[in-house]
Formats: C-alpha cells, structure tokens, sequence
C-alpha cells in the first residue's frame, strides 16, 4: 500500500484546526501544521510529536510546499475575526491574501485538493465576512481553469469545549459556568445555527475522503445542524444546564449594522456525502459545560 500523502492545515493550533489534526493523527494520516512561529501549541499537545510543524514568516507561501513535497490537499481554517482591534487591511490580509498565496502556491506545486473553511455570514456583514467571501470567490475562480479542486465549506457557528473566548457561544459558556453577576446581550433574535466541534470535524473527514471523487473542480458544502435557534434560547439554555446564577441582560447591547436575522445551513449536499451530525444542541452544550467545570 502506498503511504497516504501529508495533509497541510493551516489554523492548526486554533479550536477547529486543533481537533482537525487530532484525528487526522488518530486515523493514521500525515499532518503538516502551518503556524507562526508564536503560536501557543497547547491544543495539540497529545500529538505534538507526530506533527510536523512549519513556522511561516509571512513572507513566502510556497516554502511550506518545497519542505514537505507531496502534500496531497490543504485544509485552511485559519482566519481573522477583526474582535482584536485589527484594521481592514489586516483582516483582509489574513483571510484573503495569505491564503490567495497559498492557493497559487499550491496549484503551482500540483497539490490537488483546496479544502477552504468558509462563513455563513452575508459578505455585508463585517470587513471578516466579506473578506472570507473574496477568499472563497478567488477558490472558485482557480477551480474554473482547473487548477487544483477547491472545497468551499461555509460553516455555521462551531462550538465545544476550549474554544476562543472571544466567540459568542465560548463567551456565554464560560460566563455562565463562571457564574459572572450580568451578562450584557442583544435581544437574542438572531436565530443561528449551532454545530458541535466533533460533528464538524467528521464533516471535514468525511470532504477530504471523497471530494477527489467528485466530477466538480468547485465543490461548495453548508455545515451545521440545518436548525436556527434563536441565540436567546441558546443562551437561555446554557444558563440552565450550568446551573448557573448569571443574570441574562437581553436588550443591553444593540444589534450590529446589517445583522444577519437568520443564518441556517442546507445540509442537501452533505448528506447526499452521506454525513448527518450526532450531537443534538442540548448534549453538545452539556457535554461543553462539563468539560469547562473539569478544566
């Protein structure tokens, strides 16, 4: 049997890349992480040695391509927020042109397959949504002239256990279980759709198994649970879970500009993969809180 080809993950040590890797790792794959040189590589601890890692300074895209020849697909999960002060500019150079550069350079080194993680949110939104749809659009311009495969995955909310705290799901969970006074929050009308980190994970497995076998150069998948909750009821439900005393202060932040009202994933074309997610909200939410309490 011939050796199965390294996987390169960008995001490696953030939540969705970090579980990527982990079972990648589990089932025997070759994994290179693409990182900065700072990066905190505390969630990968488990794997640390049997990944191979590749600082990369900013500079040139296809360095990590003449270190470790035979790549046979990227998975890009890194991306910038723009939650710590970061301008335009510097969200539009994380999420559109580092990875532009590293989709030239990995057309150019005949890697086949581009597995991109995508938003659900409206380009409108925020510098990040938009930026991210640019990325996406330049994926589906490069698998036009048949230059590599491009999986374009537009992921609904993630969560689990040690994610950002920035993120709004971490952000409630942890003020929760913290048992924090008040928590200042929209409305919550927003109806969003929320997907456990184990499920996205599998979903991610499961493109990298079989999108070489698709007829399509471009490929694009919604991931989620198909059901928008309104984020009042997912907090509401956190809350209660927690057992916590956390006052929540529905109507103490205002909505952001152009907020989308209703963001829910069609799970047609996963499904016709074969992929259906496992984890109903309330058991991800659980299954969260008590790895939070026993950390």
């Amino acid at each position: 049997m011939a050796p199965l080809q390294p996987i390169l993950v960008t995001g490696a040590t953030g939540f969705l890349g970090s579980h990527l890797v982990r079972r990648l790792v589990a089932e025997g794959t070759p994994v290179v992480a693409l990182k900065r040189p700072t990066s905190d590589l505390r969630r990968l601890a488990p794997v640390r040695e049997k990944v191979a890692f590749f600082d990369w300074d900013g500079a040139d895209p296809g360095a990590v391509f003449r270190a470790h020849p035979g790549i046979g697909a990227v998975v890009h999960t890194a991306t910038c927020y723009g939650r710590s002060g970061e301008g335009v500019q510097a969200v539009v150079e994380a999420n559109t042109l580092f990875p532009l550069g590293l989709l030239e350079a990995a057309a150019a080194r005949g890697v086949p397959l581009f597995v991109n993680t995508d938003t659900a949110l409206p380009g409108h939104m925020n510098a990040y949504a938009l930026s991210k749809r640019h990325f996406a659009d330049w994926g589906r311009q490069f698998a036009g002239n048949q230059a590599l495969r491009f999986v374009n995955v537009r992921l609904q909310h993630i969560f689990g256990p040690g994610d950002d705290p920035s993120k709004f799901t971490a952000h409630v969970i942890r003020s929760c279980v913290a048992n924090v006074p008040e928590l200042p929050l929209t409305l919550g009308e927003q109806r969003r759709d929320f997907i456990y980190i184990d499920d996205a994970v599998a979903a991610y497995a499961l493109l990298l198994e079989t999108a070489g076998n698709q007829p399509a150069w471009f490929q694009e998948y919604d991931l989620g649970m198909g059901q928008a909750v309104p984020i009042r009821e997912f907090a509401e439900q956190v809350k209660r879970v927690a057992g916590s005393t956390t006052t929540l202060c529905f109507g103490a932040l205002p909505y952001r500009a152009g907020e989308a009202m209703t963001c829910e994933a069609d799970l047609g074309e996963m499904r016709r993969l074969g992929w259906e997610w496992r984890t109903p909200l309330d058991t991800g939410i659980r299954k969260t809180i008590e790895l939070e309490k026993a950390s």
